[in-house]
């Protein structure tokens, strides 16, 4: 899966020189977080989120009253708060490479790419829902979690025996287990009774680690 599956495209965006009351103004009636800036020629020049524009204050506010305050912040233009060196990504990247890139610089959202033009944005929001196709939590079904040595073969012996059962895959997804030797997978089936999915994959794993209807 790569971003240009996941992204938003065309996301909702701003200049550089609205203030900070107008862009808490869009963020509201679009339900969003962030929003890219773009400069008059729209090329990507910034980013501001929610918790940018919640602490903007003017450095010279603490000796003025609430009504000079409002008035000041009313003015600020959001240039002067907003991330200028950014990381971005392009629409061919593999998603999980994104997130990685989330993860590792503690930030909720990358803007896409295509050249110097900006087509989407990739957010927490958009991999959340990822996860969710990913592990089939949309589809009604028998949620089985195993411990399988790290072997070659592995999964493809778990998928034909549950095939022979008449059972149905709506999702695989594996991740690291409890040491080198070993790793969990999570799998979805659904058209099979519960104890004879156990009963079938039982004896092909190292141990069934979680078994539940959902």
């Amino acid at each position: 899966m790569t971003v240009g599956r996941c992204m938003t495209k065309n996301p909702v965006h701003v200049h550089p020189d609205i203030s900070v009351p107008e862009a808490q103004a869009i963020m509201r009636r679009e339900k969003i977080h962030r929003l890219p800036v773009l400069d008059k020629n729209n090329k990507l020049v910034g980013i501001i989120t929610a918790n940018d524009l919640i602490h903007a204050t003017p450095s010279q506010a603490t000796a003025l009253d609430m009504y000079e305050l409002n008035y000041l912040i009313s003015k600020l233009k959001i240039e002067k708060i907003m991330k200028k060196n950014l990381i971005t990504i392009t629409e061919d990247m593999p998603i999980e490479e994104a997130a990685r890139n989330m993860a590792d610089n503690d930030i909720s959202g990358l803007p896409v790419m295509r050249g110097d033009v900006l087509v989407g944005i990739v957010t927490e929001s958009d991999i959340f829902k990822l996860f969710i196709d990913l592990l089939g939590a949309r589809h009604t079904g028998i949620r089985l979690t195993v411990l399988l040595p790290e072997k070659k073969g592995e999964l493809a012996k778990i998928a034909t025996a549950i095939a022979e059962i008449g059972g149905n895959i709506l999702s695989l997804a594996s991740f690291e287990g409890e040491d080198l030797t070993n790793s969990y997978c999570v799998i979805k089936i659904e058209d099979v009774t519960r104890q004879k999915l156990v009963d079938t994959v039982s004896p092909l794993v190292d141990r069934v680690v979680d078994v539940r209807e959902n």
